[in-house]
C-alpha cells in the first residue's frame, strides 16, 4: 500500500471500523464472509421535465416490484437543465424519491446546482443551490433517503472535508460501493455565464478546487477501504464521465491509478450523456469498466448484480417499464 498516505490510511481504518451492518433485508452482514449476490437498480438523469415526472411513479413501481433489488442508485441530474432550480421542485423530487420502497442513494448532478445560473433555471448562484441540494437530498449524514433508510458512511466524518456529506461509502457482502461528487459542465469549470451580474470566477474556482480535493481524498479512502477489507470488487458512482479534460483530468488519473493497483474488478458508473454504454479497459486499465446508465427517460433502468463469487463480480441487464 505504498500509494496510501497516512491521513488516507487512518481514514480508511476508521471507515472499516465504522462500516454499518447491512439491514436484514439487504443480505448478510458485511462483517461476515457473505458471498451471496446483491442486486440493485441503477438510474440517472431522471425525471427530465414534466412528462417524465408524470411517468416516474411507474418506474418506481417497476423497480419496487423486483424482489431482487435491495437499493437504488441514482447517478445525478434529478431534473433537466432547462427547468427551475427552486425549493418547491427540490421538495417534490425528494418526496418522489422517497416513494421507493428501498434505500435511495444519490450523487449530485450539474442540473441541480452547477447549471442553475441559467436564466431558464432561475438565475441562481450555484453554490447557494448546492447548499439547498445538501439540505433536501442529504439531510442526515450517515443515512440515505428512500422509503427505508440505509446506513452509509459519509465523508462528513473526515474533518478535512466535512462539507461533503454527499460522498458516501458502504459495503454489501464485502463489495465496496462509493459515490463521488463529480459533475457535468466540466465539473463546474464552465463559467456561470447567465448569472445575474455575471460569472463569479473566484467563487466558482474555489468551489471546484475544494470539491476536487475532497473527491481525490474519497477515491483514495474508497480503495484503501477495499484493500483493508479484502473486497472482491469496487463500484464508484459519479454523475459525469471523467474524460481527459481540465475539469476531470486529475480525477480520471487517480481512478485509473487506484483501480490498477487494486487489481480486482472495478466499475465506474455514471450518467450525464443519456446513452447506455459499456466500456471495458477504461483509461487503459484492464480491470476497470465504465458503465453509463440510461438518461432522459423514466422508462428504462439497469438491474445490476454484484456477485462476490463471480470472476467479473459485476453484471447487469436492461429493463424497460
Amino acid at each position: 500500500m505504498r500509494w496510501t498516505r497516512l491521513p488516507t490510511l487512518a481514514l480508511a481504518t476508521t471507515l472499516v471500523a465504522a462500516l454499518p451492518a447491512a439491514p436484514a433485508s439487504a443480505g448478510p452482514d458485511h462483517r461476515s464472509l457473505g458471498r451471496a449476490p446483491v442486486t440493485f437498480a441503477l438510474i440517472g438523469d431522471t425525471p427530465y421535465g414534466d412528462a417524465q415526472r408524470a411517468q416516474f411513479p411507474a418506474l418506481v413501481d417497476d423497480i419496487d416490484a423486483d424482489p431482487r433489488v435491495s437499493f437504488v442508485l441514482h447517478a445525478g441530474d434529478v431534473k433537466s437543465g432547462s427547468t427551475t432550480c427552486d425549493d418547491a421542485r427540490f421538495a417534490d423530487l425528494r418526496q418522489l424519491y422517497d416513494t421507493f420502497d428501498d434505500p435511495f442513494v444519490l450523487t449530485p448532478g450539474d442540473n441541480e446546482w452547477t447549471d442553475c445560473h441559467r436564466s431558464a433555471a432561475g438565475g441562481y448562484l450555484p453554490t447557494e443551490r448546492l447548499d439547498a441540494v445538501r439540505r433536501v437530498f442529504f439531510p442526515r449524514p450517515g443515512g440515505t433517503i428512500g422509503g427505508r433508510s440505509m446506513p452509509v458512511l459519509s465523508q462528513a466524518v473526515d474533518p478535512r472535508h466535512r462539507a461533503y456529506r454527499e460522498n458516501v461509502l458502504f459495503a454489501r457482502n464485502r463489495v465496496v460501493f462509493s459515490t463521488v461528487h463529480v459533475v457535468g459542465s466540466n465539473n463546474d469549470l464552465d463559467p456561470w455565464a447567465q448569472l445575474p451580474g455575471g460569472d463569479r470566477p473566484d467563487v466558482r474556482l474555489a468551489e471546484f478546487e475544494a470539491r476536487k480535493d475532497a473527491a481525490l481524498s474519497w477515491i483514495d479512502a474508497t480503495f484503501a477501504t477495499a484493500r483493508l477489507t479484502g473486497a472482491p470488487g469496487v463500484l464508484l458512482m459519479m454523475q459525469a464521465e471523467p474524460v481527459a479534460a481540465p475539469g476531470y483530468a486529475d480525477i480520471r488519473a487517480r481512478i485509473a491509478e487506484r483501480a490498477a493497483a487494486f487489481g480486482k474488478p472495478v466499475v465506474l458508473a455514471h450518467g450525464d450523456e443519456h446513452v447506455y454504454e459499456v466500456e471495458p479497459n477504461y483509461a487503459g486499465v484492464a480491470n476497470l469498466t465504465r458503465l453509463e446508465t440510461y438518461g432522459d427517460t423514466a422508462s428504462q433502468w439497469l438491474r445490476v448484480t454484484a456477485d462476490p463469487r463471480a470472476a467479473a463480480v459485476f453484471s447487469w441487464e436492461s429493463e424497460t417499464v
